[in-house]
């Protein structure tokens, strides 16, 4: 088994302003996340942030040293979040086993150990989604359905934007160091997400997209208020948003994005909004 690292390094507001959609892309977005029987990861330079798939299809795949966090252990200096989005599985973590159903997720402390990913059913693999930052703490390991997530609803069908925010890592459900994390999903017939948008310059993000027919595709908006770029994304692309850049999008049909922050503050509320007349 090997573990594939790609490192992205920070793209500040004025190089993404001149970039064209390929640089863009090949800035912020992650694509090829989930293969079956491997260990997918992004190391970017935003707060540390490792953006992992694992699919484990026959023998169980392992994360316990990953060289570009320069430690003996992954989890030696950070924490982690997983959220399954395929079939049944299981995480193994601290010696204990996890069962994960679809969206299902885990919060392991720092210091817990390696971890450890199987599938129930190998012709219905489980597909892991990893979000892994830096920790200065230990917390308790957590199993969080996602009746267990804080629903948040906002929006309306007259605005084409009716959601529930599931809050899983999070104050009021699972202690962390610093992981925020939670699984927005739409109503039928909502497709726009964010808007108005907002920035976070305390913390940066990186968004999943899934759950959407082959055809279907999401346009990411990002870049500032005054300087706005945007991506075209299919179902099980990521995408990386720094705490200067807008992020909020609409999708051709119905989607479901994980959402996932770190850095200097836990309030999820924590956002500077932009007035709808100040986007260009």
């Amino acid at each position: 088994m090997t573990i594939s690292v790609n490192v992205r390094q920070v793209v500040g507001p004025e190089d993404a302003a001149g970039r064209n959609t390929k640089a863009l892309r090949e800035g912020f977005l992650i694509e090829g996340l989930f293969s079956k029987g491997n260990v997918n990861l992004t190391y970017s330079h935003l707060d540390r942030m490792i953006v992992g798939g694992i699919v484990p299809v026959g023998e169980d795949l392992v994360i316990d040293q990953v060289k570009e966090t320069g430690t003996s252990h992954f989890l030696e200096r950070r924490e982690a979040a997983i959220l399954n989005i395929g079939g049944k599985g299981m995480v193994t973590v601290g010696g204990a086993d996890y069962p994960l159903g679809f969206q299902d997720a885990l919060y392991a402390g720092m210091g817990q150990g390696r971890l450890s990913f199987r599938s129930d059913e190998p012709e219905n693999p489980a597909e892991f989604y990893l979000l892994s930052a830096p920790a200065h703490r230990a917390c308790p390991t957590v199993l969080i359905t996602l009746e267990m997530a804080r629903k948040v609803r906002m929006g309306s069908a007259e605005e084409a934007n009716a959601r529930t925010i599931n809050q899983y890592v999070h104050p009021d459900v699972c202690e962390s160091c610093q992981l925020l994390v939670g699984l927005t999903i739409f109503e039928p017939g909502s497709v726009w997400n964010t808007m108005p948008a907002h920035v976070h310059d305390r913390r940066m993000e990186v968004y999943l997209y899934f759950g959407m027919e082959e055809a279907t595709r999401v346009f990411h908006f990002m870049g500032e208020p005054h300087e706005t770029r945007h991506l075209v994304l299919k179902s099980h692309d990521a995408v990386l948003s720094p705490g200067w850049s807008i992020h909020s999008g609409a999708g051709t049909g119905r989607y479901s994005f994980i959402w996932a922050m770190a850095g200097d503050n836990m309030s999820f509320t924590d956002m500077d909004k932009v007035p709808m007349e100040g986007l260009r």
